[in-house]
């Protein structure tokens, strides 16, 4: 064995990717792994199945003894439940460096394929693997469509052409950043808002951004103008990117900061005539712990807080998704999702913006990476989704060559979706389910999902909704398998290299039900200057505070039973989620919407209070005769079959609509204390 010129010996390390090659003896194991904190996937010569670097160095694990593993899910949990490891790291100061295994032949690695492999490298920056991913696209296809907007196709050429246009015009910049300037024309960090509608400039934004050193700090396109002032401040923006439809708004903005402003040019699209050959390579060094992004939360709780997420955590998250449902470069997502929230609070003088997750980590940054294309839909549309879904695959059994494979969507947009079709004739009903069916995979979050609803959707299309769990501070934690049982009302186990853990009142770690803590590859790093914030938000061992309360079945699916400051109803004694109950009354027929909160009441804590939106035939039938659609009475006898006595509903609302942002999310802390104060 060649002596090791370095070991590190690590209790608990997490890894990106694995793969595995057996030995011929058939009992030791080389793993090639690919560690978090500066390594690159960069080549995958025919004697192996991967090889991994890291600046100076190729790194492999040897195991001698039997490693039951068969995917690189089973790799990574084998890995991560060592309680040692010796990574053993060759010297290449000679020409030719031998890597000897127990079993396995020699491979010879000259200095020229050495210096050929540092030469793909085109950063040396963990999250420059994701611009690195798209780059790669331009010069294996670099005619492939990356984004489809307004009916324009975008290549992959483009997009990272576009993007470093981009990212000239801030190296090149007279920016003055509060920590100074950079070198080399390099931002050192400097936060870059960017002020554009889902569209490959957003995309090529943040890329140029991220090319540039700088932080991009995506600002939503109907911030009032308080909000955005307290945002760019706090974030210390030094530079506005917006596309030419916002520009005026945002020059007079920029002009009551120290912001300056720059406009987004429009991405080149397939029509345009650019064909020059592209250089994406970009010296500057970014450590994988530097920040990439901040996402402002929705600010209920005081003023909105700045996530802020690392270069390694943003790569370690779009790995993650792709692998574990499956994206490929042969997938067409079709992108309904806003990138930003709105959040309305009833009649209170409270609007609040931010970035959303889903749509901007799920539906786009992780298909790019894995060289999907991403069609941008401008608005949500019913019959803009259905007739889409039937143009991809016709009735003459034929699939079109941009055939939409994989849909991501909130249970409010299923739930219209199930209404449109309920409207059709039934010829265009039988056209769009059958086109439905033929999607590779359909998937739903930010809200948890009434099983009805879910039932409804594949009863029509064929497809077990994949329900999955995530938040601003960690993007995806939990999710439903990709192949596998999908239980309705759970969000699945933890993804790969992902902790959860439940934490009962009494402290006990080993309780069915407790406090969720998330511990991720892809946590945030801090709250933007709020260090005694970050602080309180974790407890020892690295693991998050998610304000949420869940607990597991027996198959260990976790259940989410809603945040402890709005879901979790104290009443008599009991501790009971709203979000239980609301799953039970939505399979009454009368209910078409609802919503549970608990109310002051003296002589029980809380009162059960369902907020119910009656159908709409059925409340039209009521008003002609005079009546509600549904009384408290009428709720609680068939309520006495399907729930306890003590969840049952004492006090009933019947209203027209519920208050919901633009992703159909209910504010159930504001909506509780405006019904208390009344």
């Amino acid at each position: 064995m060649l002596p090791e010129s370095r070991t590190t010996r690590h209790k608990r390390f997490q890894i990106e990717d694995a793969h595995v090659a057996p030995s011929r003896n058939g009992v030791g194991y080389n793993v090639l792994i690919k560690y978090v904190t500066d390594l690159f996937l960069n080549f995958r010569p025919p004697n192996w199945m991967g090889v991994f670097k890291t600046s100076n160095h190729l790194v492999r694990l040897s195991l001698t003894t039997s490693c039951p593993c068969s995917s690189s899910h089973s790799i990574l949990r084998f890995l991560l439940s060592l309680t040692s490891v010796s990574i053993k790291v060759p010297n290449f100061s000679t020409s030719q460096t031998r890597l000897l295994s127990s079993g396995n032949p020699s491979l010879l690695l000259s200095r020229p394929f050495l210096d050929g492999l540092r030469g793909m490298v085109t950063h040396k920056s963990i999250v420059m693997e994701l611009a690195k991913k798209v780059s790669h696209r331009v010069s294996t296809s670099p005619d492939s469509i990356a984004i489809k907007s307004d009916k324009k196709s975008h290549t992959y050429r483009q997009l990272v052409e576009a993007a470093k246009n981009i990212s000239n015009t801030l190296s090149t910049a007279d920016l003055k950043t509060v920590n100074g300037p950079g070198k080399n024309n390099h931002l050192a960090g400097a936060r870059i808002g960017i002020v554009a509608k889902p569209s490959p400039e957003f995309v090529a934004g943040v890329l140029g951004t991220w090319f540039s050193g700088g932080v991009a700090v995506p600002l939503a396109l109907s911030y009032p103008e308080a909000e955005l002032l307290h945002v760019m401040n706090d974030a210390d923006i030094i530079m506005i990117l917006s596309t030419e439809d916002h520009q005026e708004l945002m020059k007079a903005v920029a002009a009551k900061t120290s912001s300056q402003f720059s406009l987004l040019p429009p991405v080149s699209s397939t029509g345009d005539d650019h064909n020059n050959s592209l250089e994406t390579e970009v010296s500057h060094a970014i450590s994988g712990d530097d920040p990439a992004l901040i996402i402002y939360t929705s600010g209920t709780t005081g003023k909105p807080k700045g996530a802020v997420h690392t270069h390694e955590g943003i790569l370690s998250q779009v790995q993650m998704l792709s692998d574990a449902w499956g994206y490929t470069s042969d997938d067409k997502f079709l992108h309904c999702l806003p990138l930003h929230h709105i959040l309305k609070c009833c009649c209170l003088l409270v609007l609040t913006s931010f970035i959303h997750v889903h749509g901007m980590f799920n539906a786009l940054l992780a298909p790019l990476y894995a060289g999907s294309m991403v069609e941008f839909m401008p608005k949500f549309s019913v019959r803009g989704i259905w007739q889409r879904w039937r143009e991809s695959y016709p009735e003459d059994q034929t699939k079109a060559d941009d055939a939409i494979t994989v849909f991501t969507g909130v249970p409010t947009m299923y739930t219209r979706l199930i209404q449109g079709y309920e409207s059709m004739e039934p010829e265009l009903q039988t056209a769009s389910a059958t086109a439905a069916r033929k999607l590779r995979l359909m998937m739903c979050g930010s809200s948890a999902l009434p099983l009805p609803v879910m039932q409804q959707w594949e009863s029509i299309t064929g497809h077990c909704l994949l329900e999955r769990y995530g938040m601003t501070e960690f993007v995806m934690a939990l999710s439903n398998p990709l192949h596998g049982k999908r239980k309705g009302g759970t969000v699945g186990n933890p993804l790969p290299g992902v902790q959860a853990k439940l934490i009962a009142e009494d402290g006990s770690t080993d309780a069915e039900s407790g406090d969720l803590y998330i511990k991720s590859p892809s946590l945030f790093k801090e709250y933007w200057k709020l260090p005694e914030v970050t602080k309180e938000s974790f407890i020892d061992g690295g693991f998050f505070k998610t304000g949420d309360a869940a607990r597991v079945d027996e198959d260990g699916y976790y259940i989410i039973l809603g945040r402890t400051n709005a879901d979790i109803l104290k009443v008599g004694g009991y501790k009971l989620s709203a979000l239980e109950i609301e799953a039970v009354l939505l399979e009454h027929p009368t209910i078409s919407e609802c919503c549970v909160l608990g109310l002051p009441d003296k002589a029980y804590g809380e009162a059960v209070t369902a907020i119910v939106i009656p159908d709409a035939e059925i409340k039209r039938k009521g008003d002609e005769e005079l009546k509600p659609a549904l009384s408290l009475e009428e709720l609680s006898t068939w309520a006495k079959e399907k729930l306890a006595p003590y969840k049952i509903p004492t006090r009933l609302l019947l209203w027209e609509s519920l208050p919901r942002n633009a992703m159909g999310k209910v504010n159930k802390k504001e909506l509780k204390k405006k019904l208390s104060d009344e």
